[in-house]
C-alpha cells in the first residue's frame, strides 16, 4: 500500500476558521482510502503534536501532501513554526543529515545531504488571490507562476530534505468568490488531479 501523510496547515486566526484547507484535507481522506490501496497519516497544526512523532510521519510516508493557506505571500505562523521544529528534530533522525557539503570543498554540494531520497511531496495552496493575478499581463505577480514565485523557497526545503515535487494544486478566488458552485468544481478537479497523479508510473 501507497503510505501518505498529510499535513493541514491551514490556521485557526483572526477571521480565518482554517475551513478550506479542512475541507481539502476531507477529500484526501475519501481518496485515500485502504480500498484504494492507501494507507494515511494526518496532522492538523491547530492541534498538539509530538515532535519526534511528527519526524517518525516523514519517515515513514511514501509521499507527504501539505495543505496551506498563503497569508501576506507566505505560509502561516504555526505552519511555519511546525516545519521549523519537526524539520530541527529531524535532523539526523530521518529528514536531514547535513547541508550536504564537505569541509574539504565547501563550495559545491550545498543542499544533498537529505535523507528522504526517494520520497515524494505535493503542495496545495489556498488564495483569496484569482488565477489570473498570476497569468495576465500588467497583473499582479507579474506572470509569475505560485511554484516559481511565492512558494519557490517551500519547494527549496523540500528538495534539501531529499524528496522530489509532484504536481501541486492551487486553490483561487476563494473569498470574495468562494460560491458553492466553485468549492464543487474544485472538488471535482482536485479528484481528479489526485486519480491522475496516483495512477502514475513516477511513484508506483
Amino acid at each position: 500500500m501507497e503510505k501518505i501523510f498529510v499535513i493541514n496547515g491551514g490556521q485557526h486566526f483572526a477571521h480565518s476558521g482554517g475551513k478550506f484547507n479542512q475541507t481539502i484535507s476531507n477529500w484526501d481522506k475519501d481518496f485515500f482510502t485502504e480500498t484504494n490501496g492507501f494507507e494515511l497519516k494526518y496532522t492538523d497544526i491547530n492541534q498538539t503534536y509530538d515532535l519526534l512523532e511528527e519526524v517518525e510521519k516523514f519517515v515513514w510516508a511514501d509521499v507527504i501532501i501539505y495543505h496551506t493557506p498563503v497569508w501576506w505571500f507566505g505560509i502561516p505562523y504555526k505552519f511555519k513554526q511546525y516545519i521549523d521544529t519537526v524539520f530541527t528534530a529531524g535532523h539526523r533522525k530521518g529528514i536531514y543529515y547535513s547541508d550536504g557539503r564537505k569541509i574539504e570543498n565547501p563550495d559545491v554540494n550545498y543542499g544533498t545531504g537529505g535523507s528522504l531520497y526517494g520520497k515524494h511531496y505535493m503542495l496545495t495552496t489556498t488564495w483569496n488571490a484569482p488565477e489570473t493575478a498570476f497569468t495576465l499581463p500588467n497583473e499582479f505577480f507579474n506572470q509569475t507562476s505560485v511554484d516559481d514565485g511565492v512558494m519557490f523557497g517551500f519547494h527549496r526545503m523540500n528538495a534539501f530534505t531529499g524528496m522530489e515535487k509532484l504536481p501541486g494544486f492551487h486553490f483561487h478566488d476563494l473569498e470574495k468568490n468562494a460560491t458553492a458552485e466553485r468549492i464543487t468544481n474544485y472538488e471535482k478537479a482536485y479528484k481528479a488531479h489526485l486519480t491522475a497523479t496516483f495512477n502514475s508510473v513516477i511513484i508506483k
